[in-house]
């Protein structure tokens, strides 16, 4: 769903690298980089002689901003640049994205392996931006030469093509990992306490006890072993306090049976018959 588990209370991150999209073919494709920017606390979009202009005809600019979905402010404070030297010119190190290391002797990393040292160094005050080319073709050698270092990507062989948003998805996670930390943003509900080993070994009896009593434990000289193993299946869950008492409580109802209640025995009592034997008409018996 658009904008689930979007907290418009928080305030949106900003900075980081600046992701130079060279020569983009299709609006959708740019409106979802945006949107995957916005994901990972990136901002700075620029736009290296985009198919058609920017902003685009009213159709084009549609299917763009739909893609966005939330983060079409980036899309609005998108800077068109007319060649790569220009969207770079303030850069202190770029990257470019490549499947092939092109001959030309550059450092070669993974996201995983560039974004630590890219956010310690934006974090000093660097500049640093990351080239994806076009869609059908990628970066010429020329875009390339213009970069520092390398980034690829660990991908299967024999299918190294990623989508553009993909590629800026993948960088922009393992940014935020590296800048911001990548623990879980959400974390389980407070469990109840461990439970005792006094709950834990009452309970081992209480349920041995209601076992043996209906033959369980057969044949009887293979009964320790059996306890040994049952009793390690609830040792590997880890029980909680509450985890005892629940078990406790659904085992007690399971050896007792259904509660009679009032309605129960209502339910249960024969239908009246005359002193004749024969059912009366309207019962049924």
């Amino acid at each position: 769903m658009t904008g689930a588990g979007t907290d418009r209370g928080k305030q949106a991150l900003a900075g980081g690298l600046a992701i130079v999209l060279v020569k983009p073919q299709l609006a959708v494709n740019i409106g979802m980089c945006a949107r995957a920017m916005a994901n990972f606390g990136l901002d700075d979009l620029r736009l290296v002689d985009p198919r058609g202009g920017w902003p685009r005809e009213a159709t084009w600019a549609k299917a763009a901003y739909a893609a966005a979905a939330s983060a079409s402010a980036l899309l609005d404070r998108a800077k068109v640049f007319a060649s790569v030297k220009e969207a770079v010119a303030d850069l202190n190190y770029v990257y470019a994205t490549t499947a092939r290391e092109r001959g030309q002797l550059k450092r070669v990393f993974t996201p995983a392996e560039a974004m630590p040292e890219a956010a310690s160094a934006v974090a000093g005050g660097e500049k640093r931006g990351v080239l994806f080319g076009p869609e059908r073709t990628g970066l010429d050698n020329d875009d390339v030469a213009l970069a520092d270092s390398i980034l690829t990507f660990p991908v299967s062989p024999g299918y190294a093509s990623l989508n553009l948003a993909q590629a800026v998805l993948l960088c922009g996670y393992e940014w935020y990992k590296a800048a911001h930390g990548g623990a879980a943003p959400i974390a389980a509900p407070e469990r109840s306490p461990p439970a005792t080993r006094e709950m834990v070994v009452a309970f081992f009896e209480m349920l041995e006890g209601h076992l043996d009593a209906r033959g369980f434990f057969r044949p009887a000289p293979k009964k320790p072993v059996m306890q040994r193993n049952l009793r390690n299946i609830f040792h590997r869950i880890g029980m909680t306090q509450q985890d005892v008492r629940t078990l406790w409580g659904a085992i007690v109802r399971l050896v007792e049976g259904p509660r009679v209640t009032v309605q129960t025995r209502k339910r249960r009592r024969p239908s009246p018959r005359p002193a004749s034997g024969r059912a009366v008409p309207g019962k049924l018996d």
